[in-house]
């Protein structure tokens, strides 16, 4: 591919993660790329929010280039608490650490909604 042939989405790609700062896709916060911890993170530590920017099934950049909604909290067996994104345009799902100044309270009703919204009838518990 000559330099003439470069892929725009590539090109977005690189321009992301080699950034210092991004802008929210959600809120519109200028967020630094390094967490507090030194990790690169790739959400806003406001809202949750990200940008699809990388594929995670083809390993590159992604072609869609959407919004990234924050839905879900998982526990590895380290302890560690991951972040669980679902892009609003392809419903491509990821996970990313979480980081230590992210928004506590958006982290915990996300970790706490399936005790306090159970799929079932809480009543169902009487009769066991």
């Amino acid at each position: 591919m000559s330099s003439n042939d470069i892929d725009p989405q590539h090109t977005v790609a690189r321009h992301v993660l080699g950034t210092e700062t991004f802008a929210c896709v959600r809120c519109g916060l200028t967020v630094s790329a390094l967490a507090p911890d030194g990790r690169r993170r790739n959400h806003c530590p406001s809202c949750l929010y990200s940008s699809h920017v990388l594929d995670q099934v083809e390993g590159g950049a992604s072609e869609c280039g959407s919004r990234m909604s924050p839905i879900s909290i998982a526990v590895l067996r380290t302890g560690e608490w991951m972040l669980i994104h679902r892009c609003v345009r392809c419903d491509e799902l990821t996970s990313n650490p979480v980081c230590g100044d992210d928004n506590q309270l958006i982290l915990m009703r996300m970790a706490v909604r399936p005790l306090a919204e159970p799929p079932f009838p809480l009543e169902a518990f009487g009769t066991l």
